[in-house]
């Protein structure tokens, strides 16, 4: 059986099992209300409603944003957003924004109806703002695993994920519900706005925007890979843990647009030669006189999970170089194989993964865009390490070795041409043609 077509093991990471527990495994800090001042407890408990009170309740009226008998620093950042909410592509008029601070003056004086009036009014208008950014516009992406298509930010759980880190303050400076490209984006957006760009640059940075505002926070254990730029990112446990260079689809075999979840990786694996380099590329080196064996190929009878290998008598090679043949063949592991040492799966239509290369030439190149469309990687055992939470053992020689990922990994395909510059904002070549 194929590894990808294998049990899935839909493991969440801890920081999404503590949202789905309701908060039951909370730090004693959280499910602790006589810490607190029972008086604003109280208060809280009275003004909330909905989703706003069961985020509340599931850790004892405990507040968010008060620190110490008044509004923390971080309902100051939360304002500054929202009166910004159009780098966003939304309206500040949406958010209330001189009413929460009147809300905020009046809770000055300590008193704690005032403190809790605010505080709620500051977690309903944190949790629709967050709901705002994350519908994905106009992004296309094909979801190779339909869980990871974007749903409607809970108000809840994005509550539960605000409270969830350390360091709150953190938390909201760098917009740690939202991925680190759609940060850097807002940013170029408020410098396009500012200085006047002209229609086309607004359309073309508000499409890349988009493409961003669908990736995870980095509290999501997940990687990016961008088809653009030629590189990935992943991340885990609220920061960026690694980074790396990647080869990319050619114009003409374009890396998609693809979220799905790493399963497997296969070590030793073979490398199935594509069809049209079959009748390109191997048939006529072997009608000029090479061998199978010397190319380190083998040839099969067909594409199942138990094919013959073919003779070279049973080979018409004039007929898979004219294209009147079609002819399965794969080459050996090794050294020098395409894959390199290990490549890693997850389920999709379009074929796509993500492997070693023995051609670490292309990865030195400013433009990377050289594959068939799978992702070659700059370092396969780095990435390896982390996905399997050990090293790679590539010890022994045995073909296609599949081992399972102790946790299904999402991975998000993307193309993000826009970048900064000394200047202000530049795109890439949009090799893809995607921008329009």
């Amino acid at each position: 059986m194929a590894p990808v077509r294998g049990a899935r093991r839909r493991c969440a990471p801890l920081f999404l099992t503590l949202l789905a527990l309701g908060g039951t495994l909370a730090p004693p800090a959280l499910a602790a209300p006589a810490a607190q001042s029972a008086p604003l407890a109280g208060a809280i408990r009275e003004e909330a409603r909905g989703d706003v009170k069961r985020f509340y309740a599931a850790r004892g009226y405990k507040p968010l944003w008060v620190r110490a008998g008044k509004i923390g620093p971080e309902a100051a950042i939360l304002l500054g957003y929202l009166s910004t909410a159009r780098f966003d592509g939304l309206k500040p008029a949406s958010y209330d924004v001189r009413d929460l601070e009147g809300a905020i003056a009046r809770s000055r004086g300590g008193d704690p109806r005032a403190l809790a009036r605010a505080e709620v009014e500051l977690s309903n208008a944190f949790a629709r703002y967050v709901r705002d950014m994350r519908r994905p516009g106009d992004a296309k992406m094909d979801y190779a695993d339909k869980s990871l298509k974007p749903r409607k930010a809970d108000t809840e759980t994005t509550l539960r994920a605000a409270a969830f880190p350390k360091d709150f303050g953190d938390y909201m400076k760098n917009m740690g519900w939202m991925s680190e490209h759609y940060v850097r984006l807002r940013t170029l957006m408020r410098r396009a706005q500012g200085g006047g760009a002209p229609e086309e640059v607004m359309d073309r940075l508000r499409l890349n925007l988009d493409r961003t505002r669908i990736l995870p926070g980095p509290y999501t254990h997940h990687i990016v890979v961008d088809a653009s730029s030629g590189q990935l990112w992943y991340y885990g446990s609220g920061k960026r843990v690694g980074v790396m260079k990647v080869v990319v689809g050619a114009p003409e075999t374009q890396t998609p647009m693809l979220a799905g979840k790493l399963q497997w990786a296969i070590l030793n694996p073979y490398w199935n030669v594509p069809d049209y380099l079959a009748q390109k590329s191997i048939a006529p080196k072997v009608l000029a006189g090479r061998s199978l064996a010397s190319l380190r190929m083998e040839a099969l009878s067909d594409w199942g999970p138990n094919p013959r290998k073919l003779k070279s008598s049973e080979i018409d090679w004039p007929a898979v170089a004219a294209g009147q043949q079609v002819l399965r063949l794969r080459e050996l592991p090794g050294k020098s194989n395409s894959m390199g040492k290990v490549k890693f799966l997850f389920p999709n239509d379009d074929g796509i993964y993500l492997h070693d290369t023995p051609d670490r030439a292309l990865l030195a190149k400013p433009d990377r865009h050289f594959s068939n469309g799978c992702i070659r990687l700059e370092n396969a055992a780095r990435l390896g390490q982390w996905l399997l939470h050990r090293s790679i053992n590539t010890k022994s020689k045995a073909p296609e070795q599949a081992v399972p990922l102790p946790v299904e990994v999402p991975v998000y395909l993307t193309y993000i041409t826009a970048k900064a510059t000394e200047r202000g904002i530049a795109f890439r070549d949009d090799v893809y043609g995607r921008d329009g």
